[in-house]
């Protein structure tokens, strides 16, 4: 799940295990700017304009999506062809009639309809796969607090300690994801880790997984019910 960089499209065609899925809120981001650069006083007029129509469509695929999302993965692709893929196939049908009947300049409406149509394919494989989210928002925001330290992590400089920040980082982000301090779990986790040294079996890990009912209570946020 990807925005439209040409490396990642060749990365799929050479590798027939890799399914490239497109993320809808790299679709729908140039219809918004296309709309917010519209001065105040003619906002108004807005809802007339194939940008905010374009939005509009794209915000009803995201709406019934939603609906589908407590569902299991099969039921959710189920519910997704039998709903979500009419609008979807309805949106594209839209966008190919635009471009042919309308003489957009350049501009960030026509640069939105030629990134969804070029990447159709893309962005209809979610339809395909219950697991599969509409866009990789999740991630991008759980990737944002490593880009922002970038300078930081220069100090790693050998092969082996990017490795080491690479492990840290996922197991700090999943921890966070689990509803967990992330300093309080690495602490239990380093100090459990010590305790096993000498284990040949590493069935006891499972019991230290973020996501475990053994992770003791002092490492846990307190969410209010």
């Amino acid at each position: 799940m990807t925005d439209a960089y040409a490396a990642y499209d060749s990365l799929d065609r050479k590798n027939p295990d890799i399914t490239f899925a497109g993320c809808w809120a790299h679709g729908r981001r140039r219809f918004s700017e296309a709309v917010k650069a519209i001065p105040k006083d003619k906002r108004e007029s807005a809802k007339d304009t194939i940008a905010y129509q374009a939005l509009k469509q794209i915000a009803a695929i995201y709406h019934l999506d939603h609906e589908l999302s407590e569902l299991s993965p099969d039921q959710r692709k189920q519910g997704r062809q039998l709903t979500v893929k009419p609008l979807a196939e309805a949106f594209f049908v839209w966008a190919k009639d635009v471009l042919q009947k309308n003489s957009l300049s350049k501009g960030k409406t026509l640069e939105g309809i030629n990134y969804c149509i070029n990447h159709e394919k893309n962005l209809k494989e979610f339809l395909n796969d219950g697991d599969l989210p509409l866009d990789n928002n999740a991630t991008e925001a759980a990737l944002r607090t490593f880009c922002v330290h970038k300078h930081t992590w220069r100090l790693i400089d050998t092969i082996d300690g990017a490795k080491a920040s690479a492990i840290v980082y996922s197991l700090t982000e999943t921890a966070k994801a689990n509803n967990l301090n992330p300093f309080r779990y690495l602490e239990f986790l380093l100090t459990e880790l010590m305790e096993h040294q000498e284990d040949t079996s590493q069935d006891f890990l499972k019991d230290l997984l973020p996501w475990s009912n053994q992770i003791p209570e002092i490492c846990k946020i307190k969410t209010e019910a």
